[in-house]
């Protein structure tokens, strides 16, 4: 594979774009990432990371997301024309911590942060966004894709294998592909949003305020010290206003804030403004031949749950590992096309769930009717996948792609649970300590549960006809068991101290069970034996590889 030749255009640059090079580039593939715009894009813009989303980052080695972000703060409400506290209430469903779930407080980064980040990261494998890079149209065949690119008003012909279009709801990659955008624009939901400097008497920096009505004249400002020491997030709505004509002035803009907040304001400056009009709206399918949409390209939804950046991020990461697998030759192209099987029926059910929070929030001017766990996105699955293997499921369920976490309930297809202090047995040197810490983006991980070490060998033989470029192992033995010393041809044995692993993964004592845990941190496949993961491989693989 030739670097200076990348087999991946990704175009677009926002976090889903970012995420889908990173990916590919964890499993060494090289990539070209452009963006139309001359400078990386300001603003706070979309700012919650939910859980499952944190998850990703920590697969992907990019701590920063979950270090760097802050906790919500508590929205507070007031009597009109006073700082007199009305209602204090959490935007954020609540979740209690579990030995399952390392990342159970939501975080709030902005997404200027979040891009440089990321383009950090890339720059770790030698791969920078090209900024003022549009492009201007592709043609596929069977064996590339044909793009042509200008830069600085030079058009380019860029020949590759791939291209992946992250470039929004007006990007050129999804029209080009011929997808269709259907939905709806809503006249009723609309607002100017942006980030400002400002310092108001009076008003707490460790509270999100909201004065006034949601569907009426309103102000939200939440701190955040991204933009500043007496930087805020402000989200404008005033249906008596103009609101294009008030997103182009920053006089009328701090007008309507100075005479929505009952106390002395003096301002520094506007940072950032935006208009904002609430799109519903996704694609009929995510791809076409070797053409693929990822985030805001696909789907559009409304602000109600914040879903919209972490369900571009978790298409870019779905479709990644494929990809990297068929562009080495180790997986048929038709792995692809469950890319959109598993997304598709995820991303549909996504956005019924936050119109109807949106419907509600505008209703009942209520903003607690849109807590609910469903929004951490612990529950997503695709347990209807045709590559997913569960010899223990009771087939024949309803789909819930876009489920509540039930950790009394686990199938192939669910989201893979965390365990921490896990023991490396024989006392070697480790830094895994949770077996979060053994799923990486470039390989599937083969867990075997056992009650000894004897009864793993017959599933690790047989693993033993995989590259370890593309299937890690590791037995994890029951507390009972003490002293292991014996030598194991698993890559990790791994002994469940405090009992965690087995109680996530629901096993029962003397059991023997194998989880494949696939690349993007879902549950491949639950099966008995080795006959079960070689079927589940098959389905994977060209052949034994």
């Amino acid at each position: 594979m030739n670097p200076s030749h990348p087999p991946v255009l990704v175009v677009g640059a926002g976090p889903a774009g970012l995420v889908a090079a990173l990916t590919l580039l964890h499993n060494g593939i090289p990539v070209r990432i452009i963006d139309k715009d001359p400078n990386p894009r300001i603003g706070q813009r979309g700012p919650g990371i939910w859980p499952r989303s944190l998850e990703l980052f920590n697969f992907l080695n990019v701590p920063e997301v979950n270090d760097l972000g802050k906790p919500a703060p508590i929205m507070r409400t007031y009597k009109p024309g006073t700082l007199e506290p009305l209602t204090e209430f959490s935007m954020i469903p609540s979740i209690e911590p579990t030995s399952t779930i390392p990342f159970h407080v939501t975080k709030l980064i902005g997404q200027q942060l979040l891009d440089v980040i990321l383009r950090r990261h890339l720059e770790k494998f030698s791969c920078s966004v090209e900024m003022g890079t549009e492009l201007r149209s592709f043609e596929q065949s069977d064996e590339g894709v044909t793009a042509v690119i200008e830069k600085d008003g030079t058009l380019e012909t860029f020949n590759t294998k791939w291209v992946i279009g992250a470039d929004g709801a007006k990007g050129i990659v999804r029209k080009q592909l011929g997808l269709t955008f259907l939905g709806e624009t809503r006249d009723d939901v609309r607002m100017v949003m942006g980030d400002i400097r400002l310092h108001a008497v009076g008003l707490d920096r460790t509270y999100w305020h909201r004065f006034g009505r949601w569907n009426g004249r309103g102000v939200t400002l939440r701190p955040t010290d991204e933009i500043g020491e007496d930087g805020w997030q402000f989200m404008l709505s005033a249906p008596d206003v103009d609101l294009t004509k008030l997103a182009q002035s920053e006089e009328l803009i701090m007008e309507i804030i100075a005479s929505s907040l009952p106390t002395e304001v003096t301002f520094n400056k506007i940072v950032w403004v935006s208009e904002y009009r609430a799109n519903i709206r996704m694609v009929n399918k995510l791809s076409e031949g070797r053409g693929f949409v990822v985030g805001d390209a696909a789907h559009v939804h409304s602000p109600a749950g914040g879903q919209g950046l972490n369900s571009g991020i978790q298409d870019a990461f779905n479709l990644g590992w494929k990809l990297a697998l068929v562009e080495k030759g180790l997986a048929d192209r038709s792995l692809l096309e469950t890319y959109n099987g598993e997304r598709l029926p995820v991303v549909s059910e996504m956005l019924e769930r936050t119109t109807t929070i949106l419907n509600q929030v505008m209703k009942t001017e209520n903003m607690t009717s849109s807590r609910s766990p469903i929004l951490f996105m612990l529950g997503i699955n695709c347990r209807f996948s045709n590559i997913v293997l569960d010899e223990f499921a009771i087939p024949g369920k309803p789909i819930d792609a876009y489920g509540i976490l039930d950790e009394g309930h686990l199938e192939a297809g669910d989201r893979a649970p965390d365990a921490p202090n896990m023991l490396q047995a024989g006392g070697g040197e480790s830094d895994v300590k949770t077996l979060f810490g053994l799923y990486r983006p470039s390989y599937h991980t083969v867990l075997v549960f056992a009650p000894s070490l004897a009864g793993a060998n017959p599933i690790l033989g047989a693993l033993e006809a995989y590259s370890k470029s593309v299937v890690r192992s590791a037995v994890v033995l029951p507390s009972s068991v003490a002293g292991v010393t014996v030598a194991s041809p698993a890559d990790l044995v791994l002994v469940d101290k405090e009992g965690h692993a087995y109680s996530a993964y629901l096993m029962e004592a003397g059991q023997t069970k194998v989880f494949v845990i696939r690349p993007d941190g879902v549950i491949g496949a639950i099966v008995h034996g080795a006959e079960g993961m070689k079927k589940y491989f098959s389905g994977i693989f060209l052949g034994v590889v």
